[in-house]
């Protein structure tokens, strides 16, 4: 997707190998638009997936993930990272540890809202090494819902995380992908979508 490479190209910066600040856009600040249209290709993509409901993990998922709902006109759900007090229902959870925080969180959503009749489509804004993915399939699994594919806004391509999740026979759909992060520099490979 042309539009979020020009936008990684213009303010993502690179802090690290490993590294890539897009909080102009994503992770803090948001651009409504933006968010708009990379949940509006999510939903053509998997358009005739017979999605029930998109699923997310708080809090940068959450943008595109509830355009790519009203794209499809299905319910968006997020996982929680911290339990709520109101959350007294019985949860589905799974740990995730994140690369960029470099710890290790339970998430969880409400039974209520997931079932064995829904087919999911996770969205995320990044996959590294497929932690949080691997989460929120984990919490599709125990609910007994069909994880029909995974979009990601920005997939760093020299990370395991896509291999992890094609192992897992999940489509995973990406409309950024990073080949590396050397020396402060963005490359790219050829998008999914």
């Amino acid at each position: 997707m042309k539009e979020l490479t020009n936008r990684i190209k213009t303010n993502g910066r690179v802090l690290g190998e490993g590294v890539l600040k897009v909080d102009e856009f994503i992770t803090h600040q948001v651009d409504p638009e933006l968010m708009e249209q990379t949940g509006k290709r999510f939903a053509e993509v998997f358009k005739d997936q017979g999605i029930t409901k998109v699923v997310t993990i708080e809090s940068s998922g959450i943008a595109p993930a509830v355009y790519a709902a009203q794209a499809l006109g299905v319910p968006m759900i997020f996982a929680r990272k911290s339990k709520s007090l109101t959350m007294d229902e019985e949860l589905l959870t799974a740990s995730v540890y994140s690369f960029t925080k470099q710890v290790s969180s339970t998430i969880s959503i409400s039974r209520k809202f997931l079932s064995a009749q829904d087919r999911v489509l996770l969205i995320d804004d990044f996959l590294a090494n497929g932690q949080a993915a691997k989460g929120l399939i984990e919490l599709c699994q125990q609910a007994g819902a069909e994880v029909a594919g995974i979009g990601i806004l920005i997939e760093k391509s020299f990370q395991d995380g896509r291999k992890l999740l094609e192992d897992m026979a999940v489509p995973v759909v990406s409309l950024a992908r990073i080949a590396s992060l050397h020396e402060g520099k963005v490359s790219f490979l050829e998008e999914d979508a």
